[in-house]
């Protein structure tokens, strides 16, 4: 593992981030209150009173300053993100349809395209790997934004892909501009979380989940691009594996795909009488194995953690899936 200093600088990073975010998540979620933007419960709802929504304008407000700090190279990534968010919010207060929003997202891709590099390592010509990374990013912030869908489960997903590539980080020295930006990311969701754990006290909202979507694809391809692709795909393989499966599912069965539906398996967890918190809770045991499956791999032994890490999804939907006479909260 590489030097204390370095690791000093990440723990420095993600306490700084984790400290502003906690405190002006609070302060966000008086000021939302206080405006009565709400998320009022409807058939597809998942919480049954109304919570505030758009923390993740809070989020946004103490991450997007660290990483122009940490690397102030990346602005016009940040500057994506930033519009991102704003259309988000947009659509947390006035419902845009979804033609808008994907347009919003494939020009940030676009605009951040640029800072990722070659993600195949050469294996596709340059035009072929520009259009896969594209693809891979504009789904990525979509998958994130949909399985935004009860308490907790997002941030769990944020901060596990964070942290995550900060042990890559710590062990491989080469990947450690990834870990310090991931430092920051996962101390800014986490200081969210807490006010977002079940019971949630306040909702992300799309300001939050798009715009948090398209930073963490950004650090997944910029992963992939530096050789571990593994890790890129092992981290977030539930939330993956859940969004494309349903996909999949719904295309299959000639559903509206750009319709809303509550058909993910966290959903069918919850209807199935697991509460949110319970759902969040195995998905972040699932991940802490996830984490230590992308560094297996990264060490050499990529066959058997990509084969444990597709066991560990299987077994994770499995267990949400089993049916459990509890109370719904």
């Amino acid at each position: 593992m590489t030097a204390d200093p370095i690791s000093l600088r990440l723990a420095l990073i993600f306490g700084a981030t984790l400290g502003a975010s906690l405190g002006f998540t609070g302060l966000l979620r008086h000021w939302l209150l206080h405006r009565q933007i709400l998320d009022r419960p409807n058939e597809r709802s998942a919480h049954v009173i109304p919570v505030p929504r758009g923390g993740g304008i809070a989020v946004l407000a103490v991450l997007l300053p660290a990483w122009a700090l940490l690397a102030p190279q990346l602005w016009p990534l940040l500057l994506a993100a930033t519009a991102l968010g704003a259309v988000g919010w947009w659509d947390d207060l006035k419902a845009l349809r979804p033609w808008p929003r994907l347009v919003a997202q494939g020009l940030a891709v676009a605009l951040g395209l640029w800072q990722v590099g070659p993600v195949t390592q050469g294996l596709l010509p340059a035009p072929l790997d520009l259009a896969l990374s594209a693809l891979l990013w504009l789904w990525f912030v979509n998958l994130f934004n949909f399985m935004d869908g009860i308490d907790g489960i997002a941030g769990v997903e944020a901060v596990s892909i964070g942290l995550g590539l900060v042990v890559i980080g710590l062990w491989f020295a080469t990947f450690g501009d990834l870990a310090a930006l991931s430092a920051g990311l996962a101390g800014a969701v986490l200081g969210f979380l807490y006010w977002n754990w079940h019971p949630a006290k306040l909702f992300l909202g799309d300001v939050g989940s798009q715009a948090l979507g398209f930073l963490l694809g950004f650090l997944l391809l910029r992963t992939a691009a530096a050789g571990a692709w593994a890790a890129a795909l092992i981290l977030p393989l539930y939330f993956l594996a859940d969004a494309s499966w349903t996909l999949l599912r719904r295309t299959i069965a000639r559903e509206n795909i750009m319709a809303a539906h509550a058909q993910h398996i966290y959903q069918q967890a919850v209807r199935l009488g697991r509460n949110h918190g319970e759902v969040a809770s195995a998905v972040l045991l699932a991940n802490l194995a996830l984490i230590a499956f992308a560094l297996g791999a990264e060490m050499g032994e990529r066959p058997v953690s990509l084969a444990g890490a597709v066991l560990t999804v299987l077994v994770l939907a499995r267990r949400l899936l089993s049916p459990r006479a509890a109370k719904r909260n």
